[in-house]
């Protein structure tokens, strides 16, 4: 399929899907005119890099993993991600994403703390 099949039947942009490419995300095939030809099997690739970096996920993390999500490991979590795609986690995966909890909330924490001094300052108290 070409690229404007494949955005319009993943939601995802043919902008983004250039992106993905440049990012080594998506390895499409080309034909004799040089335009883009994908497989069926990255509608799923597709929906899972846009699950991940929809999650936050960066995509040099997604690159790294990508593989291991798309078919799988010894010892791997199915979980449901965003939009209702399912990964399955691969434990370096799973680690990647407990530390950006972990940061996440760091930084929610950093914020309640400004919070609190700007309403404090705002307030006079």
């Amino acid at each position: 399929m070409l690229i404007g099949e494949l955005a319009a039947r993943t939601g995802v942009s043919a902008r983004s899907l250039r992106h993905y490419e440049e990012r080594g995300l998506l390895a499409p095939g080309r034909d004799s005119g040089g335009y883009r030809r994908y497989a069926e099997s990255d509608v799923v690739r597709v929906l899972r890099v846009r699950a991940m970096v929809r999650a936050g996920v960066g995509t040099a993390t997604v690159r790294r993993y990508l593989d291991c999500v798309r078919e799988g490991a010894d010892g791997v979590d199915g979980v449901d991600g965003v939009d209702g795609v399912r990964l399955e986690m691969c434990p370096g995966l799973r680690a990647e994403l407990d530390a950006l909890v972990g940061r996440l909330d760091a930084r929610e924490a950093e914020v309640r703390e400004t919070r609190g001094r700007l309403e404090r300052l705002v307030g006079g108290g």
